[in-house]
């Protein structure tokens, strides 16, 4: 993984982006992770240049880009909150779907923001969710919307 450029950006945000990549890089079985905001823009990502289609036979995420991952991690965001909402649930955690060839782990962040992940089959769940929820509490109360609007301008110049 090469290491996202985070020249001019501000101490917080640089932060955030050495807590996404120390979660790809020390945890087993992470391939890729993305922090979306409760509209459903990406503001961080473990590969944030890599906005492109992949090509074929690419292990490290979902295919085509880091938009995907994105993508997908509001959509799963936003059908469980609904479900809870259905069933008096309350509000949501955490989401997992344990696929053939791949897991997803979604995880509320704060204000709607939410932390995705894509990891191997084999992954150890209670690792990449133990290491997930230390990243949700060291980003939840530096996440303002100051702070939001300043990743979504570095992503956006990213591309």
């Amino acid at each position: 993984m090469t290491a996202p450029s985070t020249f001019g950006l501000s101490t917080e945000a640089r932060n955030l982006h050495w807590l996404l990549s120390n979660l790809v890089e020390e945890v087993p079985g992470v391939h890729s992770v993305t922090v979306v905001s409760s509209d459903g823009l990406m503001l961080l990502s473990s590969d944030p240049g890599h906005h492109s289609p992949k090509a074929a036979g690419t292990p490290n995420g979902p295919k085509g880009s880091s938009a995907d991952l994105a993508t997908i991690v509001s959509g799963v965001g936003s059908l469980t909150v609904g479900a809870a909402k259905l069933m008096d649930g309350g509000g949501v955690k955490q989401t997992m779907v344990a696929m053939d060839e791949g897991s997803l782990f979604v995880m509320s962040i704060s204000d709607g923001s939410l932390l995705g992940v894509h990891a191997a089959p084999d992954c150890d769940m209670s690792v990449v969710a133990y290491h997930m929820a230390l990243f949700v509490g060291r980003a939840g109360h530096v996440l303002t919307p100051e702070l939001r609007s300043e990743l979504r301008t570095s992503m956006e110049s990213a591309q």
